[in-house]
């Protein structure tokens, strides 16, 4: 279908294979994916269940909303009749659009969509927008002589989602974030009354949209009813507005004495007075009609077009009230109101079968997707648009009217254009690496239009609840102000079609566990039994323990007969989500170290050469293809050719497909996209094979860091306080640089003063500093710049003088080049260097599009290797992060006994406080895998292990799956079983530890130490974007105090604490120095500048601008203060600009521009 998500580079969705129980064979999940690199698997329990596709979550919702027959096709056979998608389903709400008087209406159907205007690399290049033209069916009718006229109308350009799950906005790629917010329904509470210490009911029913009614009982056993947030009234005068007389009243709730008791108290006598009661409770001022108010009514709670409890909404209403309302209504009935007033006074009767509800309970929260964010946005533009149509047809001929006439279709297009660029869910996508792209589409955000807002969310929303379990990852959350309100969705999760995430889980007949997979929603676990993924289950499936550890029904943990339990966990990895199940012993770490790692994960840096954990979980595959930056094999085939540029693969079905492979393209956040094959010309290919890694993979692996030899020992104090101590190996091998690539534009634009000019010809400029630059004056690919170069020469006409006559003959002789021009060339800032890469030049007399007055664009792209150096932060995955303190020369750094020296040395101390001993253990098993193991005969620790974990050659990968990897015994038992080298030793003993010795002086250290291989992450946080010093730069405009912050090229403050320690040092001269001529006195500094041009010694400081206007503030006061001398003279403080603006004058200091715009300026 036009306008569905392209398939150039599809992302594999593997389907589950036939499950089979009993003991697992060893080798990871990954197998499922054809040429899948070996990873031995310790895995113990058979999974009935492959990890489902990750960015399902996006796509799906998307293709709901457009109608694609991709999501026609999962539907089952006798839903997909009546199935329509979101934008159907949206026109069909608004149709028809009638006139006031009823005599016209306007309708829409049948939405589709043309091709996409241009390819996904061209709208990124050319900052367009990756949309396709959508087009609807429009029908007028005229209801007076039954005449219809139908025509096709252009209803905007639609953004359209990548097959990545992204959106292509003005150039940047955006993700659109899932928004968890609390379910329309009707909810019952129970708070205490503070004064009478009663407990007080009440009931809200809550819509999609429209007007909120409460219910409550409060202390003094009356019922009582707030229609929209207004003043409380008691329920029995709803009734009466409804139609029931005080008999039918007293006759349906003759079991409840509070109902009765608040009738006693209402005074209202029948309907029209009750109406107009709440009329004037709701619009005070105004005089009430009987006709007004009945239709305030109506309009409130009975009309489709003010008020919708959505299908949601109904569901949950007819569920939780068990009233039979058809599913079609979206609006309140008075069934449900009497429902609801009857369970909150049953409620405060203490009737133990109706119980209050929980709000922070995944059954009454749901996700609001792409594709329902997206609808009501639409929504919101085509009721503007309703509004546009109605008048037209009053004002227009009758006669003259069609479709295309009636119809504004701006303000849709804006509310879509607002929604993608300004709305809190429509994010920058976070593009550090793969995973930090999957995570940030899997991301469930509590914040956003309609939800919780950081300052008022309390504990409880945030806290970890039990139905978040399968659900939402109670791991993987930001630290500080957003803790719990963003989270992310767990491995096995899915989205229902009423929001709702479901878990599966195995069902277990008679104590049997079968292969059936049921997907439950969190209301529809707690009625039932379940049991672990870990519950050990003899051969023929049924459980081998007498007592199964089981959640109950009630959330709580029990152990239970077999007979008892009904589903089983599909795996132990169904809580965690994506990044969390990539920590390998996530059993052993805590809580709070493990969700640092899960989340600097994510900020890992893709490395010159990626690497794949020696130690990893088996998610490593899932993760890196789910996520879109390896290239996979859509059809199966023979490999005819294989460059760094592309990958052309003949298919079985003879037709040559070619995959491009992307080339040192930039991220979001400027680190850099490369793609490069994996396959040979001439291999054969399957389905969904990885034929090209892309950035941080290794072999179709995710790869975030590198497998480093690591001592965990104190090392001269320098590895104190978590800092780090590495080889200079990993310098000199380039083993942990990165390329990051930074982009500069420039454009010439139109000025009052004439057009500015892309150019070589720039005044008062030496040809060397133009070396580089070719004949347009735009710097070549190729060239190593450093800051201050020009990139692209442009200059600027000037402010036109009076010309002298002189000035005069020259331009009439020379036309027009006299003329006055500045140099504003785009050049390196302040920072920055590397090597150009790339240009692109964008210019009108092309053809390109260009924002308005803007002639020419021009990009300019510049790559920098960075080496590791000291300050930079380097993390593994338990939390355990750290910054570099000293690169040691290797031959200085502690060896084992072969001569092997360490690449890092960690802190021990950094462990036991911070309980992530998962590191302890990875590094032992990462010891393992590198050296290779074989387990001689059958020793007790092995009994367990699978068959292909018994042996491995050097150098292995090893799948340690959270909450079922290793155990402590077979760590224990492969050290001592690992490849001993050519001599016959092993290296390190079955006590994980070594002997050292000293690079310096060559001697033992004293005591065994642990080494092994850890996998470290080299972050985002480099010290070559922190480190920063000022000499002169730019000042407020205001304060005249120098700016702060790298960015300004601002100076560090000297605040009032520091200069409390200066006054403690008597330090009184370097004190007036800081306060005075590197702040705020301007013609003192003018006067130090002079003075060091000069060669002259620095002058006194004069007084600082600041002091002036304290005694402004105090005159301000009406005090009279007076500045008196040394020796008691009156001090005249006169302004002194003048006599700044000669100084700086005679030196060519320009002060015209106090507050330039950026650091070139300066």
């Amino acid at each position: 279908m036009a306008g569905s998500r392209p398939t150039s580079t599809p992302t594999s969705t593997t389907q589950p294979s036939t499950p089979q129980t009993g003991p697992r064979t060893g080798e990871a999940d990954q197998q499922k994916i054809p040429g899948a690199p070996l990873r031995v698997s310790f895995a113990k329990i058979s999974e009935p269940l492959e990890v489902p596709d990750l960015l399902a979550l996006q796509t799906a919702s998307f293709d709901w909303l457009i109608g694609s027959p991709e999501w026609r096709a999962t539907l089952a056979p006798e839903e997909q009749a009546d199935a329509v998608g979101g934008l159907a389903e949206i026109l069909e709400e608004i149709s028809p659009i009638e006139d006031f008087s009823g005599s016209m209406s306007l309708s829409f159907s049948n939405p589709r969509f043309e091709d996409v205007k241009a390819s996904l690399e061209e709208c990124k290049d050319k900052d367009m927008t990756y949309a396709a033209p959508l087009f609807v069916t429009a029908e007028f009718m005229n209801n007076t002589t039954g005449e219809i006229k139908s025509q096709t109308v252009f209803m905007g350009d639609f953004p359209i989602m990548t097959n990545k799950g992204t959106f292509v906005i003005n150039g940047t790629e955006r993700v659109v974030v899932s928004q968890l917010v609390r379910s329309p329904g009707v909810y019952f509470d129970k708070t205490l009354d503070k004064t009478s210490d009663k407990d007080v009911f009440s009931a809200k029913v809550i819509p999609s949209r429209g007007a909120w009614l409460e219910f409550d009982v409060d202390k003094r056993d009356t019922v009582g009813v707030r229609i929209d947030r207004k003043r409380r009234q008691p329920v029995t005068v709803l009734l009466k507005a409804l139609g029931w007389g005080e008999d039918r009243i007293r006759e349906h709730f003759q079991w409840s004495p509070t109902v009765l008791a608040t009738l006693e108290k209402d005074h209202i006598a029948g309907q029209d007075e009750a109406l107009l009661d709440i009329y004037r409770k709701l619009r005070p001022g105004e005089p009430p009609t009987r006709e007004s108010a009945q239709a305030l009514l109506e309009n409130l709670f009975f009309n489709p077009k003010r008020y919708d409890l959505a299908k949601v909404g109904r569901y949950k209403v007819n569920k939780k009230l068990g009233v039979s309302v058809p599913q079609g209504t979206s609006t309140l009935t008075e069934d449900d109101i009497v429902a609801t007033i009857e369970y909150v006074v049953r409620l405060h009767a203490g009737e133990p079968e109706h119980g209050t509800d929980d709000i922070d309970h995944f059954g009454n929260r749901r996700l609001r997707t792409v594709g329902e964010l997206i609808q009501n946005q639409i929504r919101v533009g085509l009721s503007r648009m309703e509004r546009v149509v109605r008048e037209r047809m009053t004002t227009q001929d009758v006669e003259a009217i069609t479709p295309q006439t009636l119809i504004n279709i701006r303000p849709v297009v804006a509310s879509i254009k607002e929604f993608f660029g300004t709305s809190q869910l429509s994010q920058f996508m976070d593009q550090t690496n793969p995973l930090a792209g999957l995570t940030h589409k899997r991301r469930l955000s509590a914040l956003g239009p309609g939800g919780l807002s950081r300052e008022r969310a309390g504990m409880e929303v945030r806290d970890v609840h039990p139905s978040h379990y399968g659900r939402m990852c109670p791991i993987e959350t930001p630290e500080g102000p957003n803790i719990g309100l963003i989270g992310s969705l767990s491995a096995f999760g899915r989205v229902n079609a009423f929001g709702f995430i479901e878990t599966p889980y195995r069902r277990v007949n008679n104590g049997v566990v079968s292969d059936q997979i049921d997907y439950l929603t969190a209301d529809e676990e707690d009625r039932f039994v379940v049991a672990q993924a870990n519950s050990p289950l003899d051969a023929a499936g049924r459980f081998a323990e007498e007592r199964v550890l089981v959640r109950t029904k009630g959330g709580e943990v029990d152990y239970l007969a077999p007979e008892n339990v009904d589903y089983m966990d599909v795996s132990p990895r169904q809580m965690t989500s994506v990044a969390t199940a990539m920590i390998p012993f996530l059993e052993h770490d805590d809580a709070n170290r493990a969700l640092m790692g899960a989340n600097m994960q994510r900020q890992a840096v893709p490395l010159l050469r990626s690497e794949a954990p020696l130690v990893g979980t088996g998610m490593e595959l899932r993760a890196a293809v789910d996520a879109g930056d390896v290239v996979v094999a859509e059809k199966a085939g023979v490999v005819e050719d294989s460059t760094a540029d592309y990958v052309t693969v003949m298919a079985d079905d003879g037709t040559r497909q070619t995959y491009r492979l992307l080339k040192f393209r930039r991220s979001n956040q400027g680190t850099s996209i490369n793609q490069s094959p994996v396959v040979e010309e001439g291999q054969r290919v399957e389905v969904g094979q990885v034929i090209a890694d892309g950035p941080c993979t290794d072999e179709g692996e995710m790869a975030l860091g590198k497998n480093l030899l690591v001592a965990f020992m104190p090392w001269e104090g320098h590895n104190y306080e978590d800092a780090i101590i590495l080889s200079q190996r990993l310098v000199q091998d380039d083993v942990l640089s990165s390329i990051h690539i930074e982009e500069f534009e420039v454009d010439a634009r139109d000025t009052k003063l004439g057009a500015e000019e892309i150019t070589r010809d720039i005044p008062n400029v030496s040809e060397e500093v133009l070396a580089d630059l070719d004949e347009r004056g735009i710097i070549r690919i190729g060239a190593e710049v450093v800051p201050g170069d020009i990139l692209v020469g442009k200059v600027t006409p000037k402010g036109e003088t009076e010309l002298t006559p002189e000035e005069r003959l020259l331009r009439a002789i020379f036309g027009e080049k006299a003329r006055e021009v500045r140099d504003t060339s785009l050049k390196v800032k302040h920072g920055e260097s590397g090597k150009v890469i790339g240009v692109r030049v964008f210019s009108r007399e092309d053809g390109d599009e260009l924002p308005a007055g803007v002639n020419e664009l021009i990009r300019v792209y510049v790559a920098q290797m960075r080496k590791i150096s000291d300050g930079d932060k380097l993390a593994g995955r338990h939390g355990n992060k750290g910054v570099i303190s000293k690169i040691l020369p290797q031959e200085d750094m502690p060896f084992l006994e072969d001569g092997t020296p360490v690449d890092i040395v960690l802190n021990p101390l950094g462990v036991p406080g911070r309980m992530n001993v998962g590191q302890v253990l990875e590094m032992h098993l990462g010891w393992v895998a590198k050296q290779g193991w074989q387990v001689e005969g059958n020793p007790e620790w092995a009994a367990n292990l699978p068959e292909a974990a018994k042996s491995a050659a050097p150098g292995t990968r090893a799948a340690t799956p959270v909450f079922d990897g290793a155990k402590e015994d077979e760590i224990v038992g492969l050290l001592g079983s690992t490849t001993p080298n050519r001599d016959g030793n092993r290296m390190v003993k079955e006590t994980g530890k070594a002997r050292l010795f000293d690079g310096r002086s060559g001697e033992p250290f004293p005591e065994p130490i642990a080494v092994g291989y850890v996998y470290i992450l080299k972050l985002l946080h480099l010290v070559d974007d922190k480190i920063h010093a000022r000499s002169t730069g730019p000042y407020s405009m205001i304060t005249q105090q120098p700016l702060g912050g790298k960015a300004q090229f601002g100076g560090q403050r000297f605040g009032e604490m520091e200069c409390w320690a200066m006054q403690a040092y008597g330090a009184a001269y370097a004190l007036q120095e800081l306060l005075t001529i590197k702040s705020d006195d301007i013609l003192g500094r003018v006067k130090v500048y002079e003075a060091i041009v000069k060669g002259e010694n620095i002058p006194e400081p004069g007084i600082p601008e600041s002091f002036k206007v304290l005694l402004k503030e105090l005159q301000s006061l009406c005090l009279n203060v007076e500045v008196l001398s040394g020796d008691g003279q009156a001090i005249e403080l006169r302004d002194t600009d003048d006599e700044v603006f000669r100084a700086a004058e005679e030196l060519g200091i320009d002060l015209s521009r106090r507050e330039p715009s950026s650091v070139e300026d300066v």
